[in-house]
């Protein structure tokens, strides 16, 4: 008992001491100062000044003063609407980024595939996949700067086969579409496993879903296993003004209509998947 007493103790007073480190800690705004929305961010391992902040129509923007200072470095691409940017773990030279934002938004804006940098930032190459339009999230082999996959959400506003989760094991020279639901479901998100690269995490969205009752069932890529779609308002009809919604028959679940656009199922490997991901 007094054992017990004294672990108790010493967990408090590590719990207090942990609380009084971080008191006077306070989160602050260290830009880039622009309007508009920020989509995503991405830090170096070992270099915790160096970060890059990706922006919706704004590009990509580097740090290597934890803030101080800006600077674009995505301003010669096409497109402007950054979804994704991955650090390669293993060589932070190499850069991935996904464009098109990834919001299921009333607006957005789409973007035209992968690209990727070898030298920092500082020279960009086009890698494929431009028909994505929405690219959210890009995860990258913590060993293998060349091993990545990609999770595409595709067309906001209508059905399109470049959608789901796509693998490279070459940097991006090629993309093989390993995780594919159907022409209305996107990837929202992917994830490795930092200890075990060879375990994929990944979820899944159908844009414009009206419900979270509408939106598509559970299923691994393991089991290969498909889900119709259930019926339901055109994609986007339910983020219409309300008279629109109304005749779209989504009046009565307006509140669950903007938690369904969001509403994800989950797939993961390993276990024998219909293509290994390995």
């Amino acid at each position: 008992m007094k054992a017990c007493t004294a672990i108790a103790v010493l967990i408090c007073a590590f719990a207090a001491r942990a609380e009084d480190t971080f008191r006077e800690l306070r989160w602050r705004s260290v830009g880039p100062y622009r309007g508009g929305r920020t989509k995503a961010a991405a830090g170096v391992p070992g270099k915790p000044g160096l970060f890059y902040v990706g922006a919706v129509n704004g590009g990509v923007w580097r740090t290597d003063d934890y803030g101080r200072t800006w600077t674009p470095i995505f301003d010669g691409q096409p497109t402007g609407s950054i979804g994704a940017i991955a650090v390669a773990p293993s060589n932070p030279d190499v850069i991935y980024v996904g464009s098109g934002e990834g919001l299921q938004r009333p607006d957005l804006s789409t973007g035209d595939g992968v690209y990727k940098s070898t030298d920092g930032g500082k020279t960009w190459r086009h890698l494929g996949l431009r028909d994505a339009q929405q690219i959210p999230q890009i995860a990258v082999d913590p060993r293998d700067p060349d091993r990545l996959f990609v999770a595409v959400l595709g067309h906001p506003y209508g059905p399109s086969e470049e959608r789901g989760v796509f693998r490279s094991v070459d940097g991006g020279a090629t993309f093989q579409k390993v995780l594919y639901r159907d022409p209305d479901t996107g990837a929202a998100d992917v994830l490795l496993d930092p200890s075990d690269p060879g375990t994929v995490f990944a979820t899944a969205a159908a844009p414009g879903a009206a419900s979270p009752r509408d939106s598509r069932t559970s299923s691994t890529a393991a089991s290969g296993a498909s889900a119709s779609a259930s019926r339901r308002p055109r994609p986007g009809a339910c983020s219409s003004p309300w008279r629109r919604r109304r005749a779209a028959g989504c009046t009565a679940r307006t509140t669950r209509a903007r938690a369904g656009r969001a509403s994800r199922t989950m797939s993961a490997w390993p276990s024998a998947p219909t293509t290994s991901p390995k």
